[in-house]
């Protein structure tokens, strides 16, 4: 019998297209001889749906046609978890679907940052991603870089600053952002992706401008020193805290300063390709020495944060130091980063094979682990009456 898997896409996030197509790659490199593969779609609004339109991208121009031709369903744990019919029918089948391990290939805030995957794990279903508090702290470009910090990593200066504290003395805000960082500075939100909301300030008034832009798509931003003459070094990790190992390092090329949303996912790319479609140099450009320091260190930050399955790990080289910095990680990167191990000689299949079988091995060791102490704290508990959290009539 073949293993099910649900692979989850979309979901409530500035990401949202992004993730359609990483969950459609996906689903279309999955190994169907040992998988069966059930496309769940996540509506901005957090509708799941499944059917045949699903999984096809084509269906996606037009997501009112997409959403009635296909059927509404909410997770349910009854053995296993199962894709119920929503609402139910009184007659007819309403399960849907069932699924043994789930696929999150989902993009940004609400989905990639713990909260699905705490949903998952709340329902007792093997996932293949990272868990809940490394997927909530790579969101967390702050919280991230506090602990890489402190795991000696390199970082660059930064600060943290948010809407109510801008709105209420924004020169006071910016003075403290200009004592903790240097112009040119680089403005981005706190816990976004995809280069959305990034601005670049050289001066006060641009910074001021950039803290606006950014606060229209979160309400903490970051703000860190710009390094002038940038190289730009990515690289992948597969594995868990007990093993990981480092894919090839690749080299994006920008069409600006800044490396946009635009160059990652529309300029140049021909149908859903996603982050495939970037420009990039792979392997990149840099000397052997410092291709195993990147990879050294992506497993290091890796592990700092708890990770599993698959993450991008970005960095950045400052060509006129020589210094190389952690940018920040990717714990659901787009495309899965499959680019990044297909020149190692890593099938998108099998790396997707070896995802699922880190989800199980997580599953496993949860398992043995003991969530309950016998005691008889509830035998005699009493609130001193019979209504409960009624109170007294």
């Amino acid at each position: 019998m073949k293993i099910r898997v649900g692979v989850f896409f979309g979901g409530k996030s500035v990401e949202h297209e992004v993730s359609v197509i990483t969950g459609l790659q996906a689903c279309a490199a999955v190994n169907k001889e040992k998988y069966e593969v059930i496309p769940v779609y996540i509506t901005k609004d957090g509708r799941f749906f499944v059917g045949e339109q699903v999984g096809k991208i084509e269906a996606y121009r037009r997501i009112n046609e997409l959403l009635k031709n296909s059927t509404q369903v909410v997770p349910v744990q009854d053995g296993g978890l199962k894709l119920m019919r929503y609402p139910m029918k009184k007659f007819g089948e309403n399960v849907m679907a069932q699924i043994d391990v789930v696929l999150p290939a989902v993009h940004g805030t609400n989905v990639e940052d713990g909260a699905l995957q705490g949903y998952l794990q709340t329902l007792g279903v093997p996932y293949a991603s990272c868990d809940v508090i490394s997927s909530a702290v790579g969101m967390d470009k702050y919280v991230m870089k506090t602990v890489f910090k402190d795991n000696d990593i390199p970082v660059l200066p930064c600060a943290v600053v948010n809407v109510k504290e801008y709105t209420k003395n924004s020169d006071e805000v910016i003075d403290i952002i200009e004592s903790k960082t240097t112009y040119p500075v680089i403005v981005k939100p706190v816990n976004l992706g995809s280069s959305v909301g990034i601005r670049k300030a050289k001066n006060r008034e641009e910074l001021s401008e950039a803290l606006e832009y950014g606060f229209t798509f979160a309400i903490r931003v970051l703000v860190e020193n710009a390094i002038t003459k940038l190289k730009e070094i990515n690289c992948s990790v597969l594995g868990d805290y007990e093993d990981a190992q480092a894919s090839e390092c690749e080299e994006p090329v920008a069409n600006d300063e800044i490396l946009s949303y635009q160059d990652k996912y529309v300029g140049g790319s021909k149908g859903a390709k996603g982050m495939a479609s970037l420009k990039r140099k792979i392997p990149a450009d840099i000397s052997p020495e410092l291709r195993e320091e990147v990879r050294t260190l992506a497993v290091k930050a890796f592990k700092a944060l708890g990770c599993s399955c698959v993450a991008r790990i970005d960095f950045m080289l400052d060509e006129e130091t020589g210094k190389l910095y952690l940018n920040e990680i990717n714990t659901i990167p787009g495309s899965l980063a499959f680019y990044l191990w297909e020149p190692l000689g890593v099938k998108y299949s099998e790396l997707l094979d070896k995802m699922i079988g880190l989800a199980f091995k997580r599953q496993r060791e949860t398992q043995s682990l003991s969530f309950s102490f016998d005691t008889n704290i509830l035998e005699n508990a009493s609130f001193g009456g019979s209504k409960g959290c009624k109170g007294k009539a």
